[in-house]
């Protein structure tokens, strides 16, 4: 196990060198460590490096690799917590809704050009947290109305319905709005584009703070994986901790979401991949999911950026052609087994 962990640790480490190193300009990553010294310690620089690689590593590639891992990792976690707690291998809070939620908060704010005075440039993002937030709370609400029990069914089945019903609802204001309807799609798609250290600062805190609440509860997500009835009779209260982990795993999809736009099946894939190779128990699921899940955006956001350069691809759509292959051969290849 403990050689299993320091093997993903060093690639994930390898992967953001090369996520920082890899571009238009390559860095050799001596040249990557001088710099950061440089801008931590104020250790001098040595002649040989130009300000233009200063420039490239530290206001560039160094802040948009650190937040795609970042994102990567909350994504993964929220999905590893969704699909304990649903008990459905693909569950995700996309499917409950959060990410339709946040593309309408968007919505509003692009086609219509809101800008909230005292959030100014950081009312897109808070537009888009609020209402992916909100859509979780309101499809929880519903579906405790419904069914007193909260049975998983009934969760994800009223997540889709609001999901479809808000998708529609953003798709009517789009076909109303067109003007910035460029803009909306290409947020829709995914990007770490011009991305700075204000967003990093932003994200860490949460990502981090999220995912040590979450790891509190490990013990309650074991017992949920194997079954509702089994978790009763070992005292979870399955109402209260579902309420709190679907809302703490949506809360960190919604802040991923609503600065760098809708990305998915990472939160998905490394899930998965990492309880097919350290096992089921959540004490280690939930932070090797957050490495793996960052390593994999790192390497995604890596391809967008470097295949077609000086052009970019949306990140969401290469996440997407690495992820939803192999997600099938996983998933479809373990029920071919069984």
């Amino acid at each position: 196990m403990k050689a299993k962990v320091i093997i993903v640790i060093c690639a994930a480490f390898v992967v953001i060198v090369l996520g920082v190193a890899l571009g238009s300009v390559w860095v050799p990553p001596g040249e990557i460590w001088a710099i950061i010294v440089y801008r931590v310690a104020g250790v001098p620089l040595p002649d040989y490096i130009s300000t233009a690689s200063v420039s490239i590593v530290w206001n560039l590639r160094l802040p948009r690799t650190l937040l795609a891992f970042i994102i990567g990792g909350a994504l993964s976690v929220s999905g590893a917590v969704m699909q304990s707690v649903l008990r459905n291998p693909l569950a995700s809070s996309y499917t409950l809704g959060v990410s339709s939620g946040a593309s309408l908060g968007a919505g509003i704010v692009i086609l219509y050009g809101l800008s909230i005075p005292f959030l100014g440039i950081m009312t897109l993002p808070v537009t888009g947290f609020a209402f992916g937030l909100g859509t979780i709370l309101v499809v929880m609400a519903f579906a405790a109305h419904i069914d007193g029990r909260m049975e998983n069914f009934t969760i994800i089945l009223t997540g889709m319905v609001f999901s479809l019903f808000v998708n529609a609802v953003t798709t009517l204001l789009s076909a109303l709005e067109r003007e910035h309807l460029q803009r909306l799609i290409f947020w829709q798609m995914g990007s770490f584009s011009m991305r700075d250290w204000s967003t990093v600062l932003i994200m860490l805190p949460i990502a981090i703070a999220g995912t040590v609440y979450i790891i509190h509860y490990n013990r309650e997500l074991d017992m949920m994986t194997f079954g509702e009835e089994q978790a009763k009779t070992m005292g979870v209260n399955l109402k209260r901790v579902k309420w709190i982990l679907l809302i703490a795993a949506a809360a960190m999809t919604g802040s991923s979401i609503a600065f760098v736009g809708v990305i998915g099946f990472v939160d998905l894939v490394a899930p998965h991949i990492v309880r097919r190779i350290f096992g089921v128990s959540h004490r280690h699921v939930i932070p090797l999911s957050a490495v793996l899940g960052g390593t994999f955006m790192v390497l995604c956001d890596l391809v967008a950026r470097t295949v077609v350069s000086p052009s970019e691809l949306p990140v969401g759509a290469v996440s997407a052609l690495v992820g939803a292959p192999f997600f099938a051969y996983i998933y479809f290849g373990r029920r071919a087994r069984s």
